[in-house]
């Protein structure tokens, strides 16, 4: 049989009379021609793209006829390893902004902060947590190494600590992409709606799934 991870040869491992193992020469990972549990058989490609249309995690589980743990376990696995893969431009122009929603209950407010390129739509970098300027402060740092040519921002007075003031900018509607780019996360992520019952049940998934929406399999 062929390796359902890198398509490699499998050889047979040890002499089970039920269930046959497999282990793949290339990869070395070990595996089954039939599992009788339907998750394994799912990709990280199909859980991205529910994600993406607005699916929840009883949803998926729904669809997928797996249990809400294992779309917990699996999303949390893919954000970890889930990077930025297109590299950043320097002397570019960025706007950065807030996104606020709920974590656990409606009294934990916390934001997505991340910066984005107008120009090529791409979201260079990102934090979930409390709007302080710990936490916006690694995004402001990944532009300043990139050489950013202007940082747009709203009037939010942290900023003026974070980027030095040759770069910073605070235009009318200088962050007009960004904005849009919130409207639209709004309305494929239902768990940032408005007005909803949606909301995360940690900080960790939530980062998990923004950075899936970003940056996962397409």
């Amino acid at each position: 049989m062929n390796c359902r991870y890198c398509k490699g040869f499998c050889i047979k491992k040890g002499m089970q009379k039920e269930v046959q193992i497999y282990q793949c020469k290339s990869c070395r990972k070990y595996q089954r021609e039939k599992y009788s549990y339907q998750a394994k058989k799912i990709q990280d490609q199909e859980i991205c793209t529910l994600l993406r249309e607005g699916c929840g995690i009883r949803g998926i589980a729904r669809i997928l006829v797996v249990s809400p743990a294992t779309v917990i376990r699996r999303i949390l696995k893919i954000g970890k390893h889930t990077k930025r893969i297109t590299p950043v431009l320097f002397g570019q122009l960025y706007q950065v902004d807030e996104l606020f929603t709920y974590v656990g209950n409606k009294n934990n407010r916390v934001c997505i902060a991340y910066a984005l390129n107008p120009e090529t739509g791409e979201v260079i970098d990102l934090v979930v947590g409390k709007r302080n300027k710990t936490n916006l402060q690694k995004v402001i740092s990944t532009l300043i190494l990139a050489d950013a040519r202007q940082i747009v921002t709203d009037k939010l007075n942290i900023y003026k600590n974070l980027i030095p003031k040759e770069l910073h900018s605070t235009r009318h509607r200088g962050i007009n992409h960004i904005e849009r780019q919130n409207l639209t996360l709004r309305t494929h992520l239902k768990r940032l709606g408005r007005r909803t019952i949606c909301f995360s049940r940690s900080i960790a998934v939530l980062s998990a799934i923004v950075r899936i929406y970003f940056w996962g399999v397409s």
